[in-house]
């Protein structure tokens, strides 16, 4: 069993942690949604992009939590970009992820990424076998922190950085800003609830659907799991019955074959292929400096960060009908670039040192 969080210093550092595994999941997420052929697959297309929407909501609920207890977020390094394929932060060694496009393989590591917590599963603050178990821990810290020192010592954070609803419009998901134990819990609360459902063997995230506001949205791990058994969840489906409702169309053809993991360095400098990867990655990096401009506060900022995020579609789909060899297209390696080196096309605030910080 990992050790608990017993300090207040402890517990902005498994806050950064859940900043850094939120943001684990964008790019795997991502090249999937890049690689299916266009005007194909709108099943798979609409849940891959609604959960990536809410991974974006996720981070900047962590964001909060972390500010609120007197953290700064931290996204601008090179930790939050290793070389894929690679474990989600601080995780059990099974939970890996790789830049590949949607197919079977892809399916299933999403199933993993959001698998529910096991019935009685203990918290586990680090070396975690499912996301729901560290933010248990995170919870229990939380509780634990207050009960010793008060809430008011814990957060102690300002509140003008804190993101709000009027921020981040994009989701059916909640954006909470957080001033205490109670809304700290219910933005952790939030994460997993979208993540795994809202209890053991419930399907629903709590929230209404975006696309479909009288019906209640189904969490991300049943999402992958319709696409999976091409059919959806229904009104009385669990878990244990699987989804009986309508037929959800996945055509695993209709993908364009992009080279799993690849990497800059596997074309030479000044290639069509490399130039192309450079140029992603100056973007995404660009957007990683504006998003933790957003989360030290200048919250205003995030809503040009986001809306950013979907620029880098146009570079991705150009990568993806370059040829790369053996009947595979090319595609973006999310790569990190320092601000030294990156264009600024979003405009850096200020230098930023080799370890990410100002």
């Amino acid at each position: 069993m990992t050790a608990p969080i017993r300090t207040v210093e402890g517990l902005r550092e498994h806050l950064q942690w859940a900043i850094e595994l939120e943001h684990a999941t964008l790019p795997t997420y991502l090249c999937a949604l890049y690689s299916l052929e266009p005007g194909t697959n709108d099943d798979a297309r609409a849940v891959i992009g609604g959960v990536f929407i809410e991974e974006m909501l996720h981070l900047a609920l962590a964001a909060n939590v972390l500010n609120a207890v007197g953290g700064r977020p931290v996204l601008d390094s090179p930790r939050l970009l290793p070389p894929h394929p690679r474990r989600l932060p601080h995780s059990d060694p099974s939970l890996t992820v790789s830049l590949a496009p949607f197919g079977r393989e892809a399916l299933e590591t999403f199933l993993r990424i959001e698998r529910p917590a096991p019935p009685r599963g203990r918290a586990e603050a680090d070396g975690y076998e499912t996301i729901g178990q560290f933010y248990a821990a995170l919870e229990q810290g939380l509780k634990a922190l207050c009960d010793r020192f008060g809430e008011p010592v814990v957060f102690s954070g300002d509140p003008s950085r804190q993101v709000r609803d009027t921020h981040f419009r994009h989701s059916s998901g909640r954006m909470i800003a957080v001033d205490g134990l109670e809304s700290a819990l219910a933005a952790l609360a939030e994460i997993v609830d979208e993540g795994e459902g809202t209890g053991r063997g419930e399907v629903w995230d709590g929230d209404a659907d975006v696309v479909h506001p009288e019906q209640s949205e189904v969490a991300h791990y049943y999402r992958f799991d319709e696409l999976r058994r091409g059919r959806r969840y229904g009104p009385g489906d669990t878990a244990t019955t699987g989804p009986t409702g309508d037929p959800v169309t996945v055509d695993f053809a209709a993908v364009r074959p992009m080279r799993p993991n690849p990497r800059v360095a596997d074309h030479p400098v000044g290639s069509k292929i490399r130039v192309a990867q450079d140029e992603f990655n100056r973007t995404y990096c660009d957007l990683l400096r504006e998003l933790e401009t957003a989360f030290n506060g200048a919250p205003q900022a995030l809503g040009a960060a986001v809306g950013g995020m979907y620029r880098l579609r146009a570079q991705a789909d150009a990568l993806l009908q370059l040829p790369d060899g053996d009947g595979q297209v090319a595609g973006p390696t999310f790569e990190y670039v320092p601000a030294v080196d990156a264009r600024p096309t979003i405009g850096l605030r200020e230098p930023v040192t080799s370890d990410g910080r100002r």
